[in-house]
């Protein structure tokens, strides 16, 4: 699930109604937890913020602390703890435990978990079924080190004779997500390194070479420690992906219980921290004063004015300014909270600063938001203002600039190519060319010339003529001249490269940065259509972006920004491929979006406006 690394596009925080649907959810999908163990994870008056992905994954989690939730489909219905989650509450979730230490090594590469790595209890395989999330443990760590789905129910197990993959890990220790955070919030500074690995073979292992990378428990693990695993000189020695002697499993057991005292401590100081850090909050909301609030917003308002909020982004709705500008200027430890100043309200707070001069806000008549029209740059306060040189902290997709540094890097390059038909195939065998490989035009052209040469067709008495014989003319003119009509004898030089390339599969290569793709036939225009809808209301369509290497759900987010106006992806009705729908008449300036950003030439660009009489 975190293998690849994917750019969240969009970050926000959580309304009072989603925190309580999130908290629900998590309730009924995890009955172990109660609701003081929800609490625990999300306290109640602190900030819950959703980042959201472009592979519909939505990770939750406390404004400024580790990710807790995420849920791998957008709609809240598969929702899973993460890692942070877990540490805290370990009995949130049933769990698997692992044979050895050596099975873990392939868990956190990014496999999936098959049966055989899996400890059975003498009583037997516990109760589950097919798409319920279990966690992973190592022998002696209460902490889980991964997350996951079960593949099939413990009947389905039985009968299968406890063989093949028992778990689809959704998450699990040192991937992606967790190196997202990494670093930043500790609560504990030795519990990222206590918590994970309690035996010698596991702490040998922990950290994954690329050739374990989607292998599987179930294969042939290598030597990691000759003391731990040596099947061929230790006697009663099993077999068990990543098998350990009896003796090494004793000691291991020795040092587990030994460590497993010391991440349970660290466990709880977790959790007393995670309360010391609620409490904390709950101090610094309260002793923050209604004054302190507003000059707070104020400050944060100048600093993303001079340092993020540019004019080419106008206008741009409140709610923008106020969670992708205003909030990632907050200073470090401050919480704002709108409804802790004297303005109560986004909309008012804007309007009052609107009345001062500093800025130009209207209200949008449809969307019945308030909208940053313009930014008064002479105005004393902003003139006064010393803007920190700090690093902003961006919670959303990079706006318009960053799109496009980013894509003036990707560089888009089309090249028409064409590759032999049984039409041309004599001439490509008698001058011993590849059918099978792709041509530019002159390399075809000159292939035909070729031919001409070693059969010696030009003409004696003019040099521009080319004397057909069976095999050209049949290459050239089979099939495509009618039935009673007489095959010419000869060709103009001039003429011979374009006939020979139409007798020839047309190709298109397109590549952007380091991507490239080749597809038959003709390249295909990018489609951009703007026509009325019911009420007088125009809805611009681009369709075709699959053509040139552009994911049409990134450009939907980039025009979203720069238009500020509502934009979705759909499918094509009756063909394949996805449009992006874009509220309003912005037919021109997606065109010109598309030359600029993504470099596709006019030509490849096929503009209809079927608004206009």
């Amino acid at each position: 699930m975190f293998k690849k690394a994917v750019e969240a596009k969009a970050q926000q925080r959580l309304s009072g109604a989603d925190r309580k649907k999130l908290k629900r959810t998590i309730r009924d999908r995890f009955p172990r937890a109660s609701d003081a163990d929800i609490d625990a994870l999300l306290p109640p008056k602190a900030e819950i913020t959703v980042s959201k992905f472009q592979n519909r994954v939505h990770v939750y989690g406390v404004e400024g602390g580790f990710p807790l939730f995420f849920n791998v489909d957008g709609r809240g219905s598969e929702i899973y703890p993460t890692v942070f989650a877990l540490w805290k509450l370990p009995e949130m979730l049933p769990y698997f435990m692992l044979k050895g230490g050596e099975v873990s090594r392939f868990v956190i590469g990014g496999a999936d978990l098959m049966f055989p790595g899996i400890s059975v209890a003498a009583e037997g395989l516990p109760s589950f079924s097919a798409g319920e999330p279990w966690a992973v443990k190592v022998p002696g760590n209460p902490a889980p080190i991964a997350v996951g789905s079960t593949t099939m129910s413990s009947a389905e197990a039985l009968k299968a004779g406890l063989r093949g993959k028992a778990l689809r890990i959704m998450h699990y220790y040192r991937d992606l997500l967790w190196q997202s955070v990494e670093g930043h919030y500790v609560p504990n500074s030795g519990f990222l390194e206590d918590v994970v690995l309690e035996d010698p073979c596991f702490l040998a292992s922990n950290q994954p070479s690329d050739s374990s990378e989607g292998a599987t428990c179930e294969s042939d693990v290598p030597d990691v420690q000759q003391s731990c695993v040596n099947n061929e000189n230790t006697e009663g020695s099993i077999d068990v992906n990543g098998a350990i002697s009896d003796a090494c499993a004793a000691s291991m057991q020795n040092d587990s219980e030994n460590a497993a005292k010391e991440i349970t401590t660290d466990a709880s100081d977790l959790k007393s921290t995670a309360n010391v850090d609620a409490a904390k909050l709950d101090i610094e909301l309260s002793s923050l004063s209604i004054e302190d609030v507003d000059s707070h917003l104020d400050r944060c308002l100048l600093q993303a004015l001079h340092t993020t909020v540019k004019d080419k982004d106008l206008p741009m709705p409140g709610s923008t300014l106020w969670s992708n500008h205003v909030l990632p200027c907050r200073p470090s430890g401050i919480t704002l909270d709108i409804k802790k100043s004297s303005h109560k309200k986004l909309s008012k707070w804007l309007q009052a600063k609107t009345s001062t001069g500093l800025i130009t806000v209207k209200e949008d008549k449809y969307k019945k938001e308030a909208m940053l029209i313009s930014v008064n740059r002479g105005h004393p306060e902003y003139l006064e203002f010393k803007p920190e040189k700090r690093p902003v902290e961006k919670v959303v997709q990079a706006g318009d600039s960053a799109a496009s540094e980013s894509h003036s890097q990707k560089v888009l390059e089309v090249v028409e190519v064409y590759k032999s038909s049984v039409h041309v195939n004599p001439i490509f065998a008698s001058v011993g060319a590849d059918t099978g490989k792709l041509y530019s035009a002159s390399e075809a052209t000159d292939i035909v010339f070729k031919y001409i040469e070693k059969e010696n067709l030009v003409k004696q008495t003019n040099k521009a003529t080319v004397v057909l014989d069976a095999t050209l003319c049949d290459a050239l003119f089979k099939g495509a001249i009618k039935k009673g009509s007489t095959y010419p004898t000869e060709i103009h030089k001039k003429d011979l490269g374009a006939t020979f390339i139409n007798r020839m599969q047309a190709h298109h290569m397109v590549t952007r940065g380091g991507e490239s793709v080749v597809r038959k036939g003709v390249l295909k225009t990018v489609q951009i259509m703007t026509e009325r809808r019911q009420g007088n209301k125009k809805v611009t369509k681009v369709s075709g972006l699959e053509t040139f290497l552009i994911d049409p759900e990134a450009l939907a987010s980039e025009l979203q920004k720069k238009f500020a106006c509502s934009t979705t992806v759909a499918e094509l009705p009756g063909k394949k491929g996805l449009e992006v729908l874009i509220q309003g008449g912005v037919i021109d300036d997606v065109a010109r979006h598309l030359l600029e950003q993504y470099g596709i030439p006019k030509r490849y660009i096929e503009v209809l406006d079927k608004t206009r009489k």
